[in-house]
């Protein structure tokens, strides 16, 4: 019995000398390999960029600015820029200009989905949510409407100075800007450099794509993100049913309390008054302004996305391809997962809400829901098969 005891000891001993062995030198290996780039663009299949190299411990702001160049210079290699120009043309870091986009809605209207097909492009910097430390308001002129304009347009700059109060917000609220993974996986690494302005103002400079997802401003006050002609930038205004953002608005709790966001009345006169404006930019800026509803995009992703980027300037790079093939074909997850069934989960108020809810919103929401080609439920049973939708134009 000794013997057997005596052996399973030597065994085990054994084992767990090899055990840290290896751990000694994969450790030695990793060390050897924290400045080495293995394949970069392994980031992109499913549009979420996660760093294939290590960085090393005490490198300076300089040291990541560089390497993170370096990555994006490997991640854009195979993307086909307009005009046959060069990443250098795009980039602010080297007196480019880039390619900016911003996409205007509201709360639980498909924004996050769009704003994610859009970041699946190679060399985006996702500026999430800019807006969020406002709270829950739309934001329709004073007192936050010069400001939250003016900070936007530092953002479309790189140009993370005197915005003291919203990385101090972001710094309580990390969960809600995961969606800039090109920055965030860095953070992972140095997350005293993310709430360092001079930092952020020189990462955000090196990427040629610059996309905002607001939906806390209304479309009128980003007339003078269009005229300024040195952005260049282009506005999509994303639109849902009514009925829609309102019964996934009633599942949130943030929403509770605030009468921009839970109240009807209010959010569809915003859509009466997003039409007309939609309508006078369709006119002045017709080449940098367009309109889209979140059930043709869900019905249709990957027409409307091409069509979307089409305007945007942007190529259908097989990253967003991915994207698409991965996040519309099933759901799962919870409310904020942009892991979709994307043909049924726009109708999916129609069961969730009872005949009396609908003719609520209805009721609040008739001349919204006539301009932005939204038809209404005749009885319950009506409610649980018809079509909602009916064509529309902004003219």
């Amino acid at each position: 019995m000794s013997r057997v005891r005596l052996l399973g000891f030597s065994v085990v001993a054994g084992a767990a000398a090899f055990f840290l062995l290896l751990l000694f030198f994969n450790e030695r290996s990793h060390v050897s390999l924290s400045k080495t780039f293995t394949n970069p663009l392994k980031c992109y299949t499913r549009g979420i960029c996660t760093p294939q190299h290590n960085y090393n411990h005490i490198a300076t702001v300089k040291d990541v600015i560089k390497q993170q160049g370096a990555f994006i210079e490997q991640a854009t290699s195979d993307y086909p820029f307009p005009n046959n120009w060069k990443l250098q043309n795009f980039t602010l870091s080297t007196g480019g200009r880039p390619l900016r986009n911003i996409i205007i809605a509201t709360w639980r209207s498909g924004s996050t989905f769009l704003g994610d097909i859009i970041n699946a492009v190679p060399g985006n910097f996702y500026h999430y949510e800019p807006l969020l430390n406002y709270g829950i308001v739309q934001i329709g002129g004073p007192p936050y409407g010069d400001t939250a304009v003016k900070n936007l347009k530092k953002l479309l700059n790189c140009d993370y100075t005197d915005f003291g109060n919203y990385l101090a917000f972001r710094q309580t609220s990390v969960c809600l800007f995961i969606h800039n993974k090109r920055l965030w996986d860095v953070c992972d690494l140095y997350p005293k450099y993310c709430w360092d302005p001079m930092f952020l103002s020189e990462f955000c400079k090196l990427f040629p794509f610059q996309s905002i997802k607001v939906v806390r401003l209304r479309l009128e006050l980003t007339e003078e993100l269009l005229k300024d002609e040195s952005l260049n930038v282009r506005i999509l205004l994303l639109v849902r049913d009514p009925r829609g953002t309102l019964q996934s608005r009633k599942h949130t709790t943030w929403c509770l309390g605030f009468p921009d966001c839970e109240q009807p009345n209010l959010f569809c006169e915003g859509l009466v008054a997003e039409y007309k404006t939609a309508i006078r930019f369709k006119n002045e800026y017709p080449t940098r302004f367009r309109v889209i509803r979140y059930e043709n995009l869900s019905i249709d992703p990957y027409r409307h996305t091409k069509d979307i980027f089409q305007f945007f300037q942007l190529h259908f790079h097989p990253t967003v391809r991915a994207f698409l093939d991965s996040h519309t074909k099933q759901t799962y997850g919870g409310m904020y997962s942009t892991f979709r069934d994307s043909k049924s989960v726009p109708f999916h108020w129609r069961m969730d809400l009872n005949f009396s809810e609908v003719q609520y919103i209805e009721k609040n929401c008739d001349q919204a829901m006539k301009l932005w080609g939204y038809v209404k439920a005749h009885n319950e049973s009506h409610l649980r098969e018809f079509n909602p939708l009916d064509d529309y134009t902004v003219e």
